[in-house]
C-alpha cells in the first residue's frame, strides 16, 4: 500500500516558491517516518492565477481562496496529521492548540 502524498500547488506568478519551498521543509521535518516508512511522497506542482493549496491524494486539505489565506503552519500539521497518522501527538503544536 503506497503512503500518503502530500502535493502543494503555487503560484509562479506570485513567486510562491519560498514558502512552498518551506511549508514543504516544515510537513516533511514533522512527517519524515510516515512518509518514508510507507513509501510516501511530498510534491511542489507550479501553478499560475494565485493558486496556493494543499493536497493529500485527492483531498484539498488547504486552499488559500477557500480558506482566506495561506496556512497557520501549525493547523496545517494538525490537519495533515489529523489525517495519515491520527493518534501522534504533535507535541507544543497539540498543546498550544489546547491552550486557545
Amino acid at each position: 500500500m503506497a503512503g500518503p502524498r502530500i502535493v502543494i500547488s503555487y503560484c509562479t506568478q506570485c513567486r510562491w516558491l519560498l514558502r512552498a519551498s518551506w511549508v514543504a521543509q516544515e510537513l516533511l521535518t514533522t512527517f519524515a517516518k510516515e512518509l518514508s516508512e510507507h513509501d510516501g511522497e511530498l510534491t511542489l506542482r507550479p501553478g499560475t492565477g494565485g493558486i496556493f493549496q494543499v493536497y493529500i491524494g485527492d483531498e484539498l486539505i488547504w486552499d488559500r481562496a477557500r480558506d482566506g489565506g495561506f496556512p497557520d503552519v501549525a493547523e496545517l500539521k494538525r490537519l495533515i496529521r489529523d489525517r495519515i497518522a491520527p493518534k501522534r501527538d504533535l507535541g507544543h503544536i497539540d498543546r498550544a492548540a489546547l491552550a486557545e
